[in-house]
Formats: structure tokens, sequence, C-alpha cells
């Protein structure tokens, strides 16, 4: 096996294709390490563990919060005491109103009945101060006697 190709021409012209590839360089800085973040952050510590500290310790000490806290709910619990009495006020106005109307209702009720009691005497009265009425009574008529039996026919009404 050879590296030519038969099928080229070898009066061809031939081309050489360079390839050259990039070059990367590299810069080494070496430099003096600093301890400045080391310092900032233990500081940043040092003030955080002082604030829990203070937040701990200073947290059931504040007699005047508690305080005020204490006459809040204190009025919180009056405005809800007014509130709710007003409500029972409102409840007995409500039912004395209701009582009232039943005391009127009960008063014309027991008119309506002296009312009706005393016409039912009138009307008594009125009945037995006149003649007891006459009433005649007339025998009714007897049918006349049918001689024989009853004949239907076509042309007799139907009743």
């Amino acid at each position: 096996m050879s590296q030519y190709d038969p099928n080229i021409d070898p009066n061809a012209r031939i081309e050489r294709i360079v390839v050259t590839e990039p070059v990367y360089t590299e810069t080494v800085v070496v430099q003096r390490e600093s301890s400045t973040g080391w310092w900032i952050a233990g500081g940043l510590a040092a003030a955080v563990l002082i604030a829990v500290l203070w937040v701990l310790s200073s947290g059931g000490r504040d007699d005047e919060t508690e305080v005020l806290l204490a006459q809040a709910q204190a009025d919180a619990a009056a405005a809800q005491a007014r509130a709710d009495q007003a409500v029972v006020q409102g409840q007995i106005a409500g039912a004395q109103q209701s009582v009232d109307i039943a005391r009127m209702d009960a008063a014309r009720a027991q008119a309506e009945a002296a009312r009706a009691t005393s016409q039912a005497r009138s009307d008594m009265a009125r009945a037995a101060s006149q003649p007891a009425p006459v009433i005649i009574t007339v025998p009714a008529a007897q049918p006349a006697p049918t001689s024989g039996s009853a004949v239907i026919t076509s042309t007799s009404p139907q009743n």
C-alpha cells in the first residue's frame, strides 16, 4: 500500500493547509496573605454576640412594657364589658317592650270579652222579654193513590 492516490493528477498543484493553534499564556501573581478579612469577621461576630447577650439579659426586666401591656389589656376588658352591658340593656329594653305589648293585648282581650259578655246578656234579656213565637205546623198532603202498575213509555216524561 502506498500513501499516494493513483486517481490524482501528478501535475496538479498541491495546496498546503497550515493550522496554527492559539497560544495561551498564564500569569501567576503571588501576593502576600492578608488577615484583614479575618479581623472584620471576628469584629462582626463579637458585635452579634454582645447584641444577643444584651437582648437576653434585658428581655425579662422591662417592667414598664409589661405594665403598659397589662393596662391595655385591662382597658380592652373594660371596653368589652361596657359593650356587653349595652347589649344586655338593649335586650332588657326589648323584653320590657314585649311585656308592655303583651299587657296591652291582654287588656284589649279582656275588654272584648266583657263587651261580648254584656252583649250576650242583653240578647238574653231581650229574648226573655219577648213572647215566645207560635209555630203552626200543617201536615203534608197525601199523594193520590195510584191504581195499577206504572207504565213507562218512551214518550212519558222522565224525572
